[in-house]
């Protein structure tokens, strides 16, 4: 089992037995895999100093955003801190389910707006808020990008570096797409838009905001010409078939693009990740103080103690995500000269022109100038959903019910290999 769910069960025997009183208790619900669960009786500590006050924490996971969020909206569960996705935060705002995240830490640092990167507070303030500011209620806690992972034996950076690479027929059976509606519309109608994009009629930005017919209409179109060439639509193995050559090209996650590359470098196979020149989404996740919350104190101080340098360091090598922390410490960390110096300064600030990172991680200004993020289709999210569902056909081609078997039939032997694999490359991006 998951040493969560020992943590778990270990805080309820605890809560049960020796009677604690709720503000004793932080009840933390957080992705699987996405924290260093050794920093987890560390905050106990660290929170005991701090306050005075002893807390013990109950930790839980999900794997989907809206399980997380139907506990809270309609089961009102009494979560005291929570980690949504950027659409989920914007929808707890509309629906009024989240407290403000106060900054009152007593005589402990502010680790939170010390250290948030500049970049991030931004992408915050564009989550529609209904008249609230998103930095005012979350905090980010990773974020990544969407583009395109390819293998150059048989694809070229030139073939790769536009979203209609998905719509060709060179690689038919060799394309696996993310089973992601969101995500998979976000950057198609930036592909089909590119001319009102360059004439100023539209921005990237308002195009993440146009739920309209028409649009949906639009996108169904062109992935229906794609969806003959698609090997399978994929919630985590894609990655997998990429690293063993099943499959040539994947529209997918910058988190996976990494663990990917360096799983396939074992392997002599040579993956790379491009960011397609017509444009693409960043996401990311943020802690929030849902409605419930019983313990909003040591909330607070959880998200606090999570922006802690040290501790974002430790819980970026243990997943493999990339932090929303700008602080200098966290660049010094995952500073690599193994890579040519990029321009951070928009994520890090002054003094960060020229860094030498993994430009899949932290891309270079010039890229990240060309992206835009997704936003929550709020009413209409039935229609996306809706339109994916025709896309994918709900009955998958015979390509994808081969792959489906293959992955099957590899699934024992590859995942005892990749618990051998350095748990740092760990990275699975998980969005409906």
């Amino acid at each position: 089992m998951k040493k969560s769910l020992s943590l778990l069960a270990a805080a309820a025997l605890l809560l049960c037995g020796c009677g604690q009183n709720r503000d004793q208790i932080l009840k933390v619900y957080n992705w699987s895999d996405y924290i260093d669960e050794s920093v987890i009786p560390e905050f106990e500590q660290w929170y005991e100093e701090q306050t005075g006050e002893k807390v013990r924490v109950i930790y839980q996971t999900f794997d989907v955003n809206e399980t997380m969020l139907s506990k809270i909206e309609k089961g009102h569960e009494d979560y005291d801190v929570v980690c949504p996705s950027d659409y989920i935060i914007e929808r707890m705002l509309a629906q009024d389910l989240l407290l403000p995240v106060s900054r009152d830490f007593g005589s402990t640092p502010n680790y939170i707006d010390d250290n948030l990167s500049p970049y991030i507070r931004s992408c915050f303030d564009k989550i529609v808020g209904h008249g609230k500011n998103a930095n005012d209620y979350a905090v980010g806690y990773m974020w990544g990008t969407t583009g395109i992972m390819y293998n150059t034996k048989y694809v070229t950076a030139e073939e790769a570096s536009s979203w209609d690479i998905l719509r060709n027929p060179k690689f038919a059976d060799k394309i696996f797409i993310k089973d992601s509606a969101r995500d998979v519309f976000s950057q198609i109608i930036l592909l089909l838009r590119q001319d009102d994009i360059k004439s100023g009629k539209v921005t990237m930005d308002e195009l993440m905001l146009d739920s309209s017919d028409k649009a949906l209409a639009d996108v169904e179109n062109y992935m229906q010409q794609v969806r003959p060439l698609v090997a399978g639509w994929e919630a985590d193995f894609g990655k997998d078939q990429m690293t063993q050559e099943r499959g040539w090209i994947s529209l997918n996650w910058s988190g996976d693009g990494v663990w990917a590359a360096e799983e396939a470098a074992e392997m002599g196979v040579d993956l790379q990740f491009s960011l397609p020149k017509e444009g693409f989404t960043v996401w990311f996740d943020g802690w929030v103080i849902p409605k419930y919350a019983q313990n909003t104190k040591a909330a607070r101080y959880w998200i606090n103690f999570m922006s802690r340098p040290d501790i974002v360091i430790r819980n970026v090598e243990e997943t493999g995500y990339v932090s929303c922390s700008g602080a200098a410490e966290v660049m010094e960390a995952f500073t690599d000269e193994e890579f040519e110096p990029i321009d951070l300064s928009y994520f890090f600030g002054e003094g960060a022109e020229a860094v030498c990172a993994n430009p899949v991680l932290y891309p270079d200004r010039a890229d990240i100038e060309r992206s835009t993020q997704e936003h929550d289709w709020g009413d209409r999210t039935p229609e996306l959903i809706a339109m994916w569902g025709r896309v994918k056909g709900e009955n998958a081609n015979a390509m994808t019910g081969i792959v489906i078997g293959v992955v099957l039939a590899a699934a024992l032997a590859f995942a005892i290999y990749k618990r051998l694999s350095d748990r740092r490359r760990k990275t699975s991006r998980r969005r409906k």
